[in-house]
């Protein structure tokens, strides 16, 4: 409370200059405008980078505006990841191309698969299939068809079209939906990106001549009393603010144990082992034995005293982990199933957080679902069998508990394998518990791993996110596994750029072998079998997607009954209605995730 009141005597002494780089949005609902953007007629030259202007138009839409007088519409500024979405306030994106030349200005295209673009004009009586048509941009006895590289000659006859232009390096996605997307821009780190993580914001220093930032609260004491020289005071703030926030992080800290040791108490109930860290130290020997890493914290390999081998995860004491360490214990707890990781017990000791499970010899699926040489090892009988397995557990999640268990995060890493090969589901971190009646689930924002991720996640607009979400994960797993690539590869010929699933569709669609390690008639029946089982999973919409119990069906069936799904990547109709399975998958693998809203359960 002293800090209070020392606060409220010393704000007075700051000056106009203090809010000058306030943030401020065009409409009530608009994106922030804060640095390294700045809005233009309203914030002064330093708060804000060069290019970084934003301009508001007479409907209240937050205009970016670029050289040759191009303008998009801004839709939404992530300052954490460093993303904008943009899409052309007269529904015509694809317009813009001609003139867009990014090298000239900070930003760059977040999408990694890029390519060029040949522009036709062709008299409306030719019809220039397999092009995708353009009307916003065509005229009277003309229409305006673009392909893929600097000709695009290979799509069809163009004898009688006229070429207008090329395009270099835009996004793929813009040749399916280039009238009404939203796509994504990104910009560079910025000299104080650290301002971020502190709460506060960036700004030029105004009172110098050189490019010099500083950090910055709206209403900031420091500023105006640094100018006008009040330094005693200035000292004796800095001091109270650094004990300030000592004991407020201290306060949290002593709330999250304290959230923690009454989530346990509660769960004792079910009787879970609880370990100390002395007891961790013990069962790892010291730690000795590392077996993995990665941003939850490092996995190291231990011995209980009855000699059962485990693996011991040691969560990194960083903000989040301790909701995942709750929603790990409170779901894996329940669960008991052949192919779903058994839970050993957990340490909460002050701030140590670990987990102990059944420890699995032969690693993740991951280093077989890629590797030819592995999967050869393997045999594809056995990955069929692993396959089922892991269909089961995750039928089992949905179906075989008192509430259904979405896990949200399947892919090869999360799938371990025992001694025997048999698969095991693991890594609950984003998992959510919900009642077997709740068809459709709410969700605070989109998780999972990128590649894995349903249309759904990533916007309202494909479908409400339910079990179908986890249904889309295994079917990129199963192309994976059938392709021997990673779900994000693309092949390349050229600047001609085919997504991975897409390339398994092709080739299954043309009767060509869909591995290099395929030996013999059965083989290829396996390998046909788990391709159309997993185009099925990754339909566009979730009500084309199976359940899982039909999915299981699938794979225990004959292969030579099952149905080719309809094509989900090639659409010449830019406007997609649910259910019809159309579209393309490609543009939602390096998109940045949208904020879903979650609602009180």
């Amino acid at each position: 409370m002293s800090i209070f009141f020392i606060l409220l005597f010393l704000l007075p002494l700051s000056t106009s200059q203090q809010d000058d780089c306030k943030p401020t949005r065009c409409y009530k609902h608009g994106p922030t405008i804060r640095f390294p953007f700045r809005q233009k007629n309203h914030h002064p030259q330093h708060c804000g980078y060069p290019g970084f202007d934003l301009s508001c138009s007479p409907n209240s839409a937050t205009l970016l505006n670029l050289p040759n007088s191009v303008e998009f519409q801004v839709t939404n500024i992530d300052y954490t990841s460093q993303y904008i979405s943009i899409k052309d306030p007269d529904r015509c994106f694809i317009r813009q191309l001609q003139n867009l030349n990014l090298s000239t200005t900070p930003f760059q295209f977040a999408n990694d698969y890029l390519v060029d673009f040949s522009f036709f004009s062709c008299p409306s009586t030719r019809q220039a299939f397999p092009l995708s048509r353009f009307p916003c941009i065509s005229g009277d006895g003309h229409e305006v068809y673009a392909g893929f590289g600097s000709t695009s000659t290979g799509y069809t006859d163009l004898k009688s079209c006229r070429k207008m232009y090329t395009v270099r390096s835009v996004p793929r996605g813009v040749y399916y939906y280039g009238v009404f997307h939203v796509h994504y821009l990104k910009w560079p780190d910025q000299v104080c990106g650290k301002c971020e993580g502190e709460g506060k914001f960036c700004r030029f220093v105004n009172n110098s001549n050189s490019d010099e930032l500083e950090c910055y609260n709206p209403g900031d004491w420091k500023r105006p009393l640094a100018i006008a020289g009040v330094t005693g005071s200035y000292l004796l703030l800095v001091i109270l603010i650094a004990m300030y926030l000592f004991h407020r992080q201290k306060k949290i800290k002593r709330e999250d144990h304290l959230k923690i040791e009454r989530f346990l108490k509660d769960y004792r109930a079910l009787k879970p082992a609880r370990y100390s860290y002395t007891d961790i130290k013990k069962i790892t020997n010291q730690f000795k034995d590392k077996v993995g890493q990665g941003g939850y914290g490092t996995v190291y390999r231990g011995q209980l005293s009855n000699d059962v081998h485990v693996a011991v995860k040691i969560l990194n004491n960083t903000k989040g982990n301790e909701e995942d360490f709750i929603n790990e214990v409170r779901i894996i707890g329940k669960i008991h199933h052949i192919n779903v990781i058994r839970f050993v017990g957990y340490c909460a000791d002050e701030l140590k957080r670990a987990l102990i499970y059944e420890f699995l010899p032969n690693d993740s699926l991951k280093k077989f679902a890629s590797s030819d040489h592995n999967k050869h090892l393997l045999g594809w009988k056995k990955l069929l069998e692993i396959v089922l397995g892991i269909a089961k557990g995750i039928e089992y999640l949905h179906l075989g508990c008192d509430q259904q268990i979405l896990h949200f995060d399947i892919n090869p890493h999360n799938i371990l394998l025992d001694e025997n090969l048999n698969p095991k589901i693991t890594d609950f971190g984003q998992a959510k518990l919900y009642s077997k009646e709740q068809s459709v689930v709410s969700m605070t924002s989109a998780r999972g791993t990128i590649g894995y991720i349903a249309p759904e996640v990533f916007s309202r607009n494909f479908g409400n996110v339910s079990y179908k979400s986890d249904i889309y994960s295994l079917g990129m797993l199963l192309l994976e596994m059938v392709g021997g690539k990673k779900n994000s590869d693309v092949m390349s010929n050229n600047t001609n750029q085919i997504y991975f699933p897409e390339w398994i569709y092709i080739r299954l669609d043309s009767g060509e072998e869909l591995g290099n390690v395929i030996q013999d008639e059965e083989d290829a029946k396996i390998a046909k079998k788990l391709a159309i089982v997993g185009l099925w999973c990754i339909q566009w919409y979730p009500v084309d997607r199976p359940s899982m119990h039909v999915v299981i069906q699938m794979l225990e069936g004959d292969g030579d009954t099952l149905i080719k799904p309809p094509n989900p990547f090639v659409s010449t109709n830019p406007t997609m209605v649910p259910g019809q399975a159309s579209g393309t998958a490609k543009g939602l693998i390096n998109k940045k995730l949208e904020v879903i809203v979650e609602h009180d359960q």
